[in-house]
């Protein structure tokens, strides 16, 4: 495992548990040191770690680290590796590093994840394969270590394409949860009840099943995501949308929300905290006195 940050890390622990000898790298001492308390070894570098593993996981920050990693991975002596690049970036970007480790005859396979930090912890990712089927296949074990599901979607590059289809989603319904939590809580509801009941009805998402309770609590400190590595997933979401001409009016009108929580400096926060920015354009007190007691069972669920 190349990279152990909330992502990197879950899935390294999860591996771990799952019988799998983890070896992983990365810059920050104290994400080694996570790795050595969770069960695995620690590489000196990458190449030392390619040398030593048939098939690499990498989770990296950005296009650049990619380049260099790539660049270590080929020059490790272990021909025929497979490398499962697991982050969010761009296409070229990822198809230039395919061509950098194949000229080392490793395979490089486009692997985005849908899912947070928290669901990483939990196996609750899946993963979105592109590359050689033979290659995928395998693949497959070590996928079902560290996710719950995986999908073949064809040649290289498509997993990308599914994943920024799903991050538009992501972008969309975490603000959709932010503004059905604010309405909750200033029509009287508690908000905590709100986010339960909501999440079993017809306009439940994952965001909301997930950032939800965050937003409830108005906790955002334990992020799953940051606010400022999220700024970079948009970013490249709207470069594709934009090449390609494709009409996203929602995504368009999210963006503004996201820069605001950077200009309020939540960079560091989850992207739950669009609902603090949300919140920061109107009064919090509740418009109407509380209609339901917030101790009602989940199971006196008439008429909704």
């Amino acid at each position: 495992m190349v990279g152990l940050g909330i992502m990197g890390s879950a899935m390294a622990a999860n591996l771990v548990r799952g019988g799998f000898d983890v070896v992983g790298y990365d810059p920050v001492p104290a994400c080694r040191a996570r790795l050595r308390r969770n069960g695995g070894q620690v590489a000196r570098d990458v190449e030392a770690l390619a040398a030593s593993v048939d098939i690499v996981i990498t989770s990296l920050p950005s296009a650049k680290v990619l380049a260099d990693v790539a660049g270590q991975i080929a020059s490790a002596r272990n021909p025929r590796r497979i490398v499962i690049e697991t982050s969010t970036l761009p296409i070229a970007d990822k198809e230039a590093a395919r061509k950098r480790l194949a000229k080392s005859k490793a395979t490089l396979l486009d692997c985005p994840l849908s899912g947070t930090g928290a669901q990483a912890r939990t196996k609750d990712l899946v993963v979105y394969a592109s590359g050689p089927r033979t290659a995928i296949g395998k693949c497959i074990k070590v996928f079902e270590g560290f996710a719950r599901g995986h999908y073949d979607l064809g040649r290289f590059g498509n997993g990308s394409k599914m994943k920024f289809a799903a991050n538009l989603l992501v972008a969309i319904h975490n603000i959709s949860a932010a503004e059905a939590v604010i309405l909750a809580r200033k029509s009287g509801l508690d908000a905590a009840l709100a986010v339960k009941v909501l999440s079993d009805g017809a306009g439940a998402s994952r965001m909301l099943q997930v950032r939800g309770p965050m937003m409830a609590k108005r906790s955002y400190r334990d992020a799953t995501m940051k606010v400022e590595v999220w700024q970079k997933d948009m970013r490249i979401i709207g470069d594709f949308l934009k090449k390609l001409g494709s009409p996203a009016p929602l995504f368009t009108a999210s963006a503004a929300v996201y820069d605001a929580a950077m200009r309020q400096g939540l960079a560091k926060s989850d992207t739950a905290a669009v609902c603090a920015v949300l919140e920061s354009r109107a009064s919090t007190k509740p418009s109407v006195k509380p209609s339901i007691k917030p101790s009602i069972e989940p199971s006196a669920k008439r008429g909704l």
